[in-house]
């Protein structure tokens, strides 16, 4: 057991796997008292470091089961799951957390912004839980916030931001910490088509720069802009395909195709 809450242990800090994600015979139930609910079935899956991965489903395929347990937000009933090549599926509450803290960086539909903070105290959050000195967390927040194309309203507060902007400023916060993954569920759900395509942009421009992304969606033209997709039924893996993302030429299509990429 980790003698901290926010300190990883050695093979957390300097795992450099290929294998980012690895889902091993992974099973969910749900115990409501009088019934069992199957909630996943036995998944098997594999989402290499650096990947742009979309998972898609219908209300109740058991994509939200698949991404709180990718989280760390829930724990398989039977199954393996290995983030960064440590088998989470043991592990005590409190190094879950610090698993979340350091290793994940969420996006959400509604944005989960604190709404009297302004967004550099949003985005400099994961940072205070992680310890890390208060000029330190201002430098990088600011820097963050410049990534994502909000410098100039790092003052703001999120009420003064538009959807897209608040999103961004989600995004910047999912960042904070260096995490190897970003989890985005259905992170265009509140947002116009404008907002939409620039939020996936965003995505798209964070790949190219090395982050691994993995976002849950029912959109289609949302989910163009991966580089592959994952689609669910019924608690099941029915289909993994690799994709030409959108603003992707053919050329970077036919490296995707010989590298391959193994879902399980």
């Amino acid at each position: 057991m980790w003698k901290k809450k926010d300190k990883l242990p050695a093979c957390a800090t300097e795992n450099i796997m290929e294998d980012l994600i690895k889902l091993v015979d992974v099973v969910k139930v749900y115990d409501t008292g009088s019934i069992k609910v199957l909630g996943l079935k036995r998944v098997n899956l594999t989402i290499k470091r650096g990947e742009f991965v979309a998972i898609m489903g219908q209300s109740g395929s058991g994509k939200s089961t698949l991404m709180n347990i990718l989280g760390c937000l829930d724990r398989p009933t039977m199954g393996h799951y290995y983030l960064d090549g440590i088998d989470t599926a043991e592990l005590p509450a409190d190094d879950l957390s610090a698993i979340r803290n350091r290793k994940i960086g969420f996006v959400f539909q509604s944005f989960n912004l604190i709404s009297r903070t302004s967004a550099l105290k949003n985005v400099e959050l994961p940072m205070t839980y992680a310890h890390i000195s208060r000029k330190a967390r201002e430098e990088r927040a600011i820097k963050l916030l410049e990534r994502v194309g909000l410098g100039s309203r790092y003052e703001h507060m999120p009420n003064e931001l538009s959807g897209g902007q608040r999103q961004r400023v989600a995004i910047a916060r999912a960042l904070a910490n260096e995490p190897p993954l970003i989890l985005a569920d259905e992170p265009t759900g509140n947002l116009d088509t404008a907002s939409s395509k620039e939020i996936m942009e965003l995505f798209t421009k964070l790949h190219k720069e090395g982050a691994t992304v993995v976002l849950v969606t029912h959109e289609e033209d949302i989910a163009a802009f991966a580089g592959r997709i994952i689609r669910f039924r019924d608690g099941q893996l029915v289909s993994d395909e690799l994709n030409v993302p959108l603003n992707q030429g053919p050329e970077e299509y036919e490296t995707m195709e010989k590298e391959g990429t193994p879902c399980c």
